[in-house]
């Protein structure tokens, strides 16, 4: 998850909400090593869908050669929303570890719950809360400052 907290610091850089996303293939009989790496770039690319867990889905698909990430686990500092829900259902990835609850638009408990849809072929494990209080802290202050700029425009 800190990878994934280094990953949404790059994010807020350049201007996207600090969301940060890693792909982390856990072989069996190997060392866990990451295959993805993600950050939100809605804002730089102003490409709707250039959400952190799509990116890191992407390139670990990409490292993997199939559109299937298996053996793996997504760390992301956010609860997905339903678009990325979606994506990790489809992806086959068997397991979501995310930092906070998204209250407005999680897709994994909070709103929705795609993930553990029964109507659906797949539905990977999910733990929420890993490492809650600094992933939380990097959007509270993101969307302080923001805020703030706009208080003081």
């Amino acid at each position: 998850m800190r990878e994934a907290i280094a990953e949404a610091r790059v994010a807020e850089a350049h201007g996207d909400v600090p969301i940060g996303a890693v792909v982390v293939s856990v072989p069996p009989d190997g060392e866990p090593t990451i295959i993805g790496r993600g950050r939100n770039e809605r804002e730089l690319t102003e490409d709707p869908t250039a959400h952190a867990e799509v990116l890191a889905l992407r390139e670990a698909a990409t490292h993997g050669g199939s559109w299937r990430v298996l053996d793996a686990v997504l760390y992301v500092t956010l609860e997905p929303c339903a678009m990325c829900a979606g994506a990790i259902v489809l992806s086959r990835i068997p397991h979501v570890v995310y930092g906070c609850a998204d209250p407005k638009a999680g897709a994994c408990g909070s709103v929705l719950d795609i993930t553990a849809d029964p109507r659906l072929n797949h539905r990977p494990r999910v733990e929420g809360g890993v490492l809650r209080e600094p992933c939380a802290d990097l959007l509270r202050s993101f969307f302080a400052a923001r805020r703030g700029a706009r208080a003081s425009s």
